[in-house]
């Protein structure tokens, strides 16, 4: 205990002892004494506005910040230094060996994730906070398996993204508190960094996920004006992309880049996380049931709506308009089969850069041979803020427009299940991103399939073979699935898998799906983290 911050877990006792000093501990416990009421305020209005839906109140522009929407003069802050181009952006969790092969591959920018694709376990949490250290000091080399790993002459710039407002970090607490898993991602990387990066010629960057409403963009704002002032660095250095994943954040791209104008580097259709949030805010809406998850792609009412808006509005505000990730990775033994996985990249990186995007989300290095290319040849400059796209109108309706063609299908309801049992069973085990099917499959993408699941049960949802999918069905393929898990997902634990079984069970017969299974399932990590039963919540 020091400076009434706790610790609660002896795991990675080294990268501990290096990375909670006295001041990276006083700066943890100012942040949250500073914030940790706002935080929590908003996630109870999250909870407002959810009941507000349910009643049947639709989704719309906020009235109040009319006046921001309409003001034409406003702009943001020029891009950082690194980030006028970022024309392929590779994205992954914060391991050593993958955060050396992004730096090193031919993405402009990595974004190195503690939240989708990384189980957070103190070890990934806190290990991952040291490679990101050392990689900032060029001090990264290092050896696995005979093979060395060095970093480049001019790796790419970096960028980080914590966990989102939701996710408290049960294995620290202030002042017998939790700490929000965003500022404690934020704070260590800031605080241990900053100075350095600014001396390297770029800068603290970072991705926030998973917002809601422009008062969580003010919290964060508000968040860099205080961490800029304690370390002493001047304001407006700090640079942060928000993902647009989230169905109030798309009725809310104006006001957040209003909110961080003097930090904003643009906006990033975080497309799978806007989907699984597509169903569950409309979670009470018949009429909101979406067919089989292969359906729902970007060229569908609501999610081309959403584009649109959102290259419009980032334009409009000189910033840049980030496209998304398509799940499609190499796939080695089948020539064929990867001829056609890899035209379903091109396909989508071109829609992408035609559109007006400013560059394309990877998650493997051998993408970028592919998406590179595509927006070489139609990105002639380093990004397209010209590109104003004055023509688009979107109206709430187009954003909330549910006509999807496609149909729920037995194999897209299996699919699901299968899905859902080995990402959790993975996440539980330490593991948060991983191929299944050739797909990159991360907590975005597991999501989808769990609230699916629930949304067919929910609302009594009729497969293409006219039989209900009910929870009684979803058991019978649950059973069927959970003893193949372990080749769908190699390495996973008899007892993990047990628990993901459960789990899903309980889920497709709640009244309202969970806000996140991460949530959920976080007092599992917290338990074999060594954390007292006091902090482990309830969930267990």
């Amino acid at each position: 205990m020091a400076h009434g911050v706790q610790i609660h877990s002896s795991l990675a006792p080294k990268a501990q002892e290096e990375l909670f000093t006295d001041g990276a501990l006083n700066f943890l416990g100012a942040l949250h004494r500073t914030f940790e009421s706002t935080r929590q305020y908003l996630l109870d209005a999250r909870e407002d506005a959810q009941r507000k839906w349910d009643s049947g109140v639709p989704l719309d522009f906020p009235p109040e910040t009319a006046h921001i929407r309409a003001e034409p003069s406003w702009h943001c802050v020029p891009p950082g230094p690194g980030l006028e181009d970022r024309r392929v952006e590779i994205t992954g969790p914060t391991d050593r060996k993958m955060v050396i092969n992004a730096l090193n591959s031919d993405a402009k920018t990595f974004m190195a994730d503690f939240e989708d694709s990384s189980a957070p376990t103190f070890a990934n949490l806190i290990t991952g906070q040291i490679n990101l250290r050392d990689a900032v000091l060029r001090q990264i080399d290092f050896e696995s398996n005979g093979k060395t790993y060095k970093l480049s002459e001019k790796p790419a710039v970096l960028i980080v993204r914590p966990r989102g407002w939701h996710l408290d970090e049960p294995r620290v607490t202030v002042d017998n508190a939790p700490m929000s898993g965003s500022l404690f991602d934020f704070a260590l990387y800031f605080y241990h960094n900053a100075k350095e990066l600014i001396k390297r010629g770029s800068g603290p960057y970072f991705y926030l996920p998973k917002m809601e409403h422009y008062l969580e963009a003010r919290l964060w704002n508000d968040v860099f004006l205080f961490s800029q002032s304690y370390i002493g660095i001047p304001h407006n250095t700090i640079r942060a992309t928000v993902l647009i994943e989230t169905l109030p954040a798309a009725f809310h791209m104006e006001e957040i880049l209003f909110e961080l104008r003097n930090h904003s580097a643009g906006l990033n259709c975080g497309r799978w996380d806007y989907i699984f949030s597509f169903i569950k805010k409309r979670r009470a809406d018949r009429r909101a049931v979406l067919p089989d998850r292969k359906d729902v792609t970007m060229t569908v009412p609501f999610m081309d709506a959403y584009v649109r808006l959102l290259i419009q509005t980032c334009h409009r505000r000189k910033v840049a308009a980030m496209g998304g990730m398509s799940a499609q990775i190499p796939i080695k033994d089948d020539p064929k089969a990867n001829e056609v996985a890899m035209d379903k990249v091109r396909a989508d990186k071109l829609r992408e850069v035609t559109a007006g995007h400013d560059g394309t989300w990877i998650a493997h290095p051998l993408i970028a041979a592919i998406a590179r290319p595509i927006f070489d040849a139609h990105m002639l400059g380093p990004n397209q803020y010209h590109v104003r796209r004055e023509e688009v109108r979107v109206a709430a309706a187009d954003l909330l427009n549910t006509h999807v063609p496609g149909k729920i299908t037995e194999t897209g309801v299996r699919e699901n299940v299968a899905t859902s049992l080995a990402y959790m069973a993975a996440w539980i085990g330490g593991n948060g991103c991983i191929p299944l099917n050739y797909l990159m499959e991360d907590a975005a993408t597991a999501e989808i399939t769990r609230v699916q699941l629930w949304q067919w049960v929910k609302h009594g949802a009729r497969m293409d073979t006219g039989e209900t999918v009910t929870a009684d069905l979803i058991d019978s393929m649950i059973n069927e699935v959970s003893p193949g898990v372990k080749k769908l997902a190699p390495g996973v634990k008899e007892a993990d898998i047990t628990v993901a079984v459960g789990y899903l069970k309980g889920q497709v017969r709640k009244e309202w799906a969970s806000e996140f299974l991460t949530s959920d399932l976080m007092p599992y990590l917290a338990v074999a983290d060594g954390v007292p039963a006091k902090w482990q919540k309830a969930a267990l």
